[in-house]
């Protein structure tokens, strides 16, 4: 530690330390072995070697200036005195503090500010012998902006910025503003005037327009409360009526509760009485089950005794049925075996008959047929007349002529059809056929 201190001492004995503030800029230049280079410290500290390093300081406060231009004449001749106030300052970028420090560097603060000034105050004259009074005057902000513009760019080579400038005031030696403001008081003047004039006439029609306006407002609003008072009375009958309509709804929703709530009574009521009805039919059943139990110990056993006694007698008397059944039928069966056999002897006989019959009347041909029908006349007329025994008396109704042969004639034309209809035998056509009888 001895041996730091000791260099430490011996490097501190060669130089010193530098400490500048942020509103200012310290500027080393030089050093060991022919060093060329600048060093810049803003607020902060550097190290100068002695006898071969410069330290030099340049502020880097605001300036105000007040650049002041007297009796420079206008673009139109007019000789004017203007004077304005501008904020400048030294730029902080590298090669900006080399510039300034350039440039002012051994200079006071007086001498800084005075080539600013200068330069400024320069292109402010400039300005101002492009410019009328009147542009000058009505519009400050514009020809500051101008000044600013031009003069910026050649202030900043010595690295200042212009932060601001306003133009503070404007005089003439010649009362050419004054003039200018006795015109334009004039114009005023007169445009005042003019305008109370037109205000006037304006303050009238207006007036009057404003009167109608009220009139119609007046009558649009009374026609509006009418309207609304009827919309109101409207409103408040519909309102009326559906306060009646939900009163009686209220009232009939009641009753209709009250019958539901009295029908649910009714209904409980009758399920009570369903039910005491079911109790009561149960114990009736079970009374019932007693009964039939007690009678099925009294009186069913001994029925059923004697019914199993009838079962059997009557089971017998089946059998001893069924027995006599079978002897009859096969009594019956033999019987009918003979009848059916005579039948069978009868119906060929008959047939044999038949047969000799049907060679007869081929062989003797109409005689035969008429033979037989002749023969069958009588049996029909029997068989016809048969009923007729047993009435007592004729009485025959005749026609108009009151003829008894007429009467007999129509019996005897009815009794063909009535024979056809018994036997199947048309005795028209038969006798028709007979050889040597013709048709009356």
């Amino acid at each position: 530690s001895s041996g730091i201190n000791a260099e430490y001492g011996s490097v501190a004995s060669m130089g010193n330390i530098v400490t500048v503030g942020p509103h200012e800029c310290c500027i080393v230049s030089g050093g060991c072995c022919g060093t060329q280079g600048k060093s810049y410290v803003i607020g902060g500290w550097a190290w100068a070697w002695w006898c071969v390093s410069q330290v030099d300081k340049i502020s880097l406060r605001v300036i105000t200036l007040t650049p002041t231009i007297s009796s420079v004449e206008t673009k139109e001749g007019v000789a004017i005195t203007c004077s304005g106030v501008a904020q400048v300052c030294v730029m902080k970028e590298p090669q900006m503090l080399e510039f300034a420090s350039e440039q002012f560097v051994g200079k006071n603060q007086k001498d800084v500010e005075d080539i600013i000034l200068q330069t400024i105050e320069g292109h402010f004259r400039a300005i101002l012998g492009t410019m009328t009074v009147e542009e000058i005057y009505s519009d400050r902000e514009g020809f500051a902006k101008n000044v600013r513009a031009i003069a910026g760019p050649d202030v900043s080579k010595m690295g200042i910025r212009i932060i601001s400038f306003v133009i503070q005031n404007i005089t003439d030696n010649v009362d050419y503003l004054k003039s200018l403001g006795v015109k334009r008081a004039a114009e005023v003047k007169r445009d005042a005037d003019v305008g109370v004039a037109k205000s006037t006439a304006e303050s009238g029609i207006k007036t009057s327009e404003a009167e109608r306006q009220h009139m119609e407002a007046k009558y649009s609003c009374d026609a509006l409360i009418a309207e609304n008072k009827k919309t109101y009375e409207m409103k408040q009958a519909e309102f009326n009526q559906e306060v009646n309509k939900s009163k009686a709804e209220a009232e009939l929703a009641y009753e209709l509760q009250a019958a539901k709530e009295n029908q649910t009574i009714k209904q409980e009521k009758m399920q009570i009485e369903v039910v005491e009805r079911r109790k009561q039919i149960d114990i009736e059943e079970q009374e019932v089950q007693r009964k039939e139990k007690e009678l099925e110990c009294i009186k069913r056993a001994p029925a059923e005794a004697e019914s199993r006694k009838v079962m059997i007698l009557a089971e017998a008397q089946k059998t001893k049925t069924l027995a006599l059944a079978g002897a009859e039928a096969a009594a019956i069966k033999a019987i009918g075996g003979a009848e059916a056999y005579q039948i069978e002897a009868l119906g060929k006989a008959e047939a044999e008959q038949m047969s000799q019959k049907a060679a007869a009347y081929n062989q003797y041909g109409d005689a035969a047929i008429m033979s037989l029908i002749l023969e069958s006349l009588p049996k029909i007329a029997a068989e016809v007349a048969s009923p007729m025994n047993k009435i007592e008396d004729i009485v025959m109704v005749s026609g108009n002529d009151g003829s008894m042969s007429s009467e007999v004639t129509k019996l005897l034309a009815q009794l063909p059809p009535s024979v056809q209809a018994l036997t199947g035998l048309d005795i028209t056509k038969a006798l028709e056929q007979i050889p040597g009888v013709t048709q009356a």
